[in-house]
């Protein structure tokens, strides 16, 4: 969501059981009968037969699923990454985010965290540089790894589906024009959080990833994209937007003026107001 106009200047693009203890032929002694002697429920949880990882997840919610999947202790996966050789574009630094492809992955005897992490790079390679999504980027006059850092913002700001190749309409508006992108996911993805509140505070903290107050995009993808995120990214829908937000759900509003925006953003606001006198506790 943006909530103001920068002033314009030129940009590049830079860089979201049963135990079987049954005894089953026991034999009694003096006799040729068999009897079961003992049937033990298993009262432990099976192990899942595989991992989902949810469009949307940033890389530290993997990491955290693959500890909890694998029965690791916290950080496992993390630490894993050095040993794990991920095949990462140049741009990424070694840093896999954006790039942990959302999908489900089969968890078998002996998987290890760099087997699963290796395996949804792996598919992200597959899904992101083959000829729809390369050629697409390179038709909008940037990279791979660019398309994938604006499909994670669409993945984080879009209500719906359809409103996905709006939100890439405008931040691509926005970087033509030189403005700052001024989104609320990347202010979220630098404090670590997930919220619609976002302060005059928050748009002034010194991070990279401040796109109130950094040009461009941020230096990685804020989060992990499925395919309809980026295909948006390639393909954004004709407009001429710069302003969006999501007044109420189901309703999210773009355009290009912001006298609109600011009184959309206000109705927003007044909606969140009521939402929240709604569920205080009465006194």
């Amino acid at each position: 969501m943006q909530t103001n106009t920068p002033s314009r200047s030129t940009i590049r693009l830079t860089r979201r059981g049963r135990m079987a203890l049954i005894a089953t032929g026991a034999v009694v002694a003096g006799t040729a009968v068999a009897v079961p002697l003992l049937t033990l429920q298993d009262e432990e949880e099976k192990k899942p037969a595989s991992l989902v990882i949810p469009e949307g997840w940033r890389a530290a919610q993997v990491y955290e699923a693959v500890d909890k999947a694998l029965e690791l202790p916290a950080g496992t996966t993390r630490k894993s990454l050095a040993k794990a050789n991920l095949k990462l574009p140049l741009d990424a630094e070694g840093n896999p985010e954006g790039y942990l492809f959302p999908a489900t992955y089969p968890l078998a005897e002996g998987t290890t965290p760099e087997g699963l992490l290796t395996a949804m790079v792996d598919t992200a390679n597959k899904k992101f540089n083959g000829a729809p999504i390369a050629a697409g980027a390179q038709r909008n006059a940037m990279n791979v790894y660019q398309a994938v850092t604006i499909a994670s913002i669409v993945q984080a700001e879009a209500a719906t589906k359809e409103d996905m190749g709006k939100v890439a309409r405008v931040i691509f508006n926005r970087l033509e024009r030189g403005m700052p992108l001024q989104m609320d996911s990347t202010i979220n993805y630098a404090l670590n959080r997930a919220t619609l509140k976002t302060t005059l505070d928050d748009t002034r903290i010194d991070s990279p990833y401040n796109s109130y107050q950094r040009m461009g995009l941020p230096p990685t993808p804020i989060d992990n994209p499925g395919e309809e995120a980026v295909r948006a990214a390639i393909s954004p829908t004709p407009g001429d937007w710069l302003y969006f937000v999501t007044v109420k759900p189901g309703d999210t509003r773009f355009t290009a003026d912001y006298a609109e925006h600011q009184r959309n953003v206000a109705e927003f606001n007044a909606q969140q107001k009521s939402q929240s006198q709604s569920q205080s506790p009465v006194r």
